[in-house]
């Protein structure tokens, strides 16, 4: 049986990554795992991750979960990073 940790090992997800998936698609951390590997299997699957973590950061400010919105924006930063939006380039201003 696979526990999380493997499902983490073989997608290209940190856990805070993984968790703000879960968050989005309100279903088990696991389940999550699962859709974000295969969304970053596809371009299209990549920019609907970006738009699923500010999705959650927008949610979170809107009820005044301010710091819960600072740790996704963090995790947002680290997704960001390894996983840049394709053929989008991010100023250097």
């Amino acid at each position: 049986m696979l526990c999380l940790d493997d499902c983490l090992d073989f997608c290209e997800l940190e856990q805070d990554e993984v968790e703000a998936i879960a968050e989005h698609e309100h279903v088990p951390v696991i389940v999550a795992a699962e859709i974000g590997c295969e969304l970053l299997k596809s371009n299209d699957g990549v920019v609907k991750l970006h738009t699923m973590i500010l999705d959650d950061i927008e949610l979170a400010l809107a009820h005044g979960r301010t710091e819960h919105a600072t740790e996704l924006a963090m995790t947002y930063r680290h997704f960001q990073g390894a996983h840049p939006i394709p053929g989008y380039q991010v100023s250097s201003l």
